[in-house]
């Protein structure tokens, strides 16, 4: 009897297990296969290929009727398309009832899926809660952390009753100078495929039909991330930075399939493992080949060999980059390699009528288009959007909660576990709050723009106020230290004197997509003089780098006695100021490498080993 107990509870403790996975893992999108067919064998073509359009609200909705004659299936509000009546809660909720109620009154009134970029929060409505920007969270090496991230964000976004967000972003950033490396987690895909399967299981929760999930969108696949630096025109409607001399956004990753599956490809399969709903191609090109055009990527890999069910949604406009001046074969090319939903932000009845031309003529053949449609719907009726006895209107009791002081906790604690400390030179850190007085200089200790960097109200982001309800890290120094303690400040580091430490907050200003790119990642001058006007002080010297990348801190890190990055914290100041102060140790752990100059970029752990010596190592984080 006793040999037979063992295999009796190994055989009891597999079954546990079955049952835990089954009741943990997502729900397949194909199981609603059933209903979608009923519906799809009730729609007419025209309906079908609305259901694969996605304009920009603004540019629907002043064409009265469209919706309707169009069948729209989804609408999107880009970086900067914003309700006419401003960026409120209360507008943004009103312009997501009024779209959907328009698409309501098609003949098999079918709901809108409504998409906004909701990448570090809902960051686009003044007053949401900002958390910070990827590259910080991947200093935090915390799935469960970036999770419950995911289910704030998700129901700060369901409050304006929108169901789908742009990301998460699971690029893995090989070249620091590309202006979304911020976006990135990092620069190690085993990093990247554990947070950003943390991500989309907290946007999504346990299920789509949760009215707090809203559906997640893995991007931009695949290979954005590994772009090589070009120095000629950049492609597309955003041009590089003044002065940058280079671009990588939109540009062509050149390696194997190898390498393109073992660098790139772990964030995607982890997203559809956590159950993904969409996933958006890049515009970028793998050897030559637009992503938006490959077969081979959208088809064969994505969704025979990785069995993803969702669908797919181009980026911004971007069919229209595979063959330039000839759309209709651009359409017939994105189309029959597997695109699922098309952005077209102005040109959506363009689509419609060349889409249809297409299948009319054969060259796209009704089966894809059905196909296409299948998945849409799959996640409609998984979202709970085709459920005839729920309203779908947006629920407005969510507002009491949106921006609340329980959801910037949780923002607060992102902040001090991202922040790494690279230098503490005679115990400079942590600060005693009884100091007689502190000297705060820099253009980002009192600016929380800079705080929360691109994608924040605007596309491109930007410096000052931006938004209510946040703390700026000179805001977050006053409230900590004792009522002895004097607090001065000034931007450029003069009137340090007599003081007994200075803090000085320096780094980028923010920027997004194209704009980012730089060829030059040398803090600006301004900065530098900051730090040397408080170092003339002969006081202690404490740096706090914000910025959407490392930088070139040759200059400033021999001034700095102290050393910590805070990358793009977002609204919650008080974290910085939780570890300065020692409530907290610095736990934070560099999710990319940190070069010595710029003549060694591209840098990163794939680099070839005797080309890889850093300043400061992927992982390197000092602790009190």
């Amino acid at each position: 009897m006793k040999s037979y107990l063992p295999a009796a509870a190994a055989c009891v403790l597999l079954i546990s297990l079955s049952f835990a996975f089954l009741f943990s893992a997502p729900k397949r999108l194909s199981s609603f296969d059933h209903q979608v067919k009923e519906l799809l064998s009730r729609m007419t073509l025209d309906e079908k290929i609305g259901q694969m359009i996605q304009p920009e609200q603004e540019h629907v909705l002043k064409n009265a009727g469209d919706m309707q004659k169009y069948f729209i299936g989804s609408v999107l509000s880009g970086g900067n398309s914003d309700p006419a009546e401003g960026n409120s809660l209360q507008a943004w909720t009103d312009l997501y009832d009024r779209v959907q109620s328009e698409a309501m009154k098609t003949r098999l009134a079918i709901p809108v899926l409504y998409g906004i970029d909701a990448v570090h929060g809902h960051s686009n409505v003044l007053g949401a809660v900002i958390f910070p920007h990827n590259i910080a969270l991947g200093c935090t090496r915390d799935p469960d952390l970036v999770e419950k991230i995911g289910r704030i964000t998700a129901e700060e976004v369901r409050a304006t009753g929108i169901q789908w967000t742009f990301g998460p972003c699971v690029a893995v950033p090989q070249d620091i100078r590309w202006g979304r490396s911020y976006e990135g987690f990092s620069e190690d895909p085993s990093l990247v495929r554990k947070l950003g399967e943390a991500a989309v299981r907290g946007m999504q929760g346990r299920s789509l039909n949760d009215p707090l999930s809203i559906v997640a969108c893995a991007k931009h696949y695949v290979g954005d991330g590994g772009t090589t630096a070009s120095t000629s025109a950049r492609p597309g409607p955003v041009p590089a930075r003044e002065g940058a001399r280079l671009w990588l956004d939109q540009g062509d990753t050149k390696i194997d399939e190898a390498a393109l599956r073992r660098i790139h490809l772990p964030g995607y399969i982890s997203a559809i493992k956590a159950g993904v709903g969409t996933i958006m191609p890049s515009y970028s090109s793998w050897n030559g080949v637009k992503c938006s055009a490959s077969k081979r990527l959208l088809t064969d890999i994505l969704k025979e060999e990785l069995g993803f069910e969702g669908f797919v949604i181009s980026d911004y406009s971007a069919i229209g980059q595979i063959m330039p001046g000839d759309y209709k074969a651009s359409v017939e090319i994105s189309i029959n390699a597997g695109m699922d939903m098309a952005m077209e932000p102005t040109d959506y009845r363009k689509f419609f009528d060349t889409l249809k031309e297409l299948v009319t003529e054969g060259k796209v053949p009704v089966s894809r288009i059905d196909d296409a449609v299948t998945r849409i719907l799959r996640v409609k009726f998984a979202v709970g959007l085709m459920d005839k006895n729920r309203s779908q209107l947006a629920d407005r009791k969510l507002h009491a909660t949106f921006g609340s002081a329980e959801h910037r906790a949780v923002a607060r604690e992102a902040v001090r576990k991202s922040m790494v400390l690279l230098k503490n030179e005679r115990r400079t850190l942590p600060i005693s709050r009884q100091v007689a007085r502190i000297h705060v200089a820099g253009k980002s200790a009192d600016n929380i723009g800079n705080q929360c960097g691109g994608w924040t109200i605007q596309w491109q982001g930007q410096s000052g106020n931006v938004t209510p309800g946040g703390t700026t890290i000179l805001e977050a120094i006053k409230a900590a230290v004792s009522p002895k303690t004097q607090v001065s400040y000034s931007l450029d580091g003069i009137g340090a004197e007599d003081a007994s430490l200075g803090i000085v907050v320096v780094g980028e200003k923010p920027y997004a997509e194209g704009v980012g790119d730089r060829a030059d990642l040398t803090l600006d001058k301004e900065d530098i003089m900051a730090i040397s006007n408080v170092k003339r002080a002969g006081i202690p010297v404490v740096v706090i780098l914000i910025a959407g990348r490392p930088m070139i801190i040759g200059e400033a890190l021999p001034q700095a006695d102290a050393f910590m990055v805070g990358f793009l914290p977002g609204t919650e100041g008080q974290g910085v100021a939780d570890v300065l102060f020692g409530d907290y140790k610095p736990t934070g752990k560099l999710s990319f490498s940190w070069p010595k100059s710029m003549d060694q970029l591209p840098l990163n752990i794939n680099s070839p080993k005797n080309l890889y010596d850093p300043l400061f190592r992927l992982g390197h984080g000092l602790t009190y």
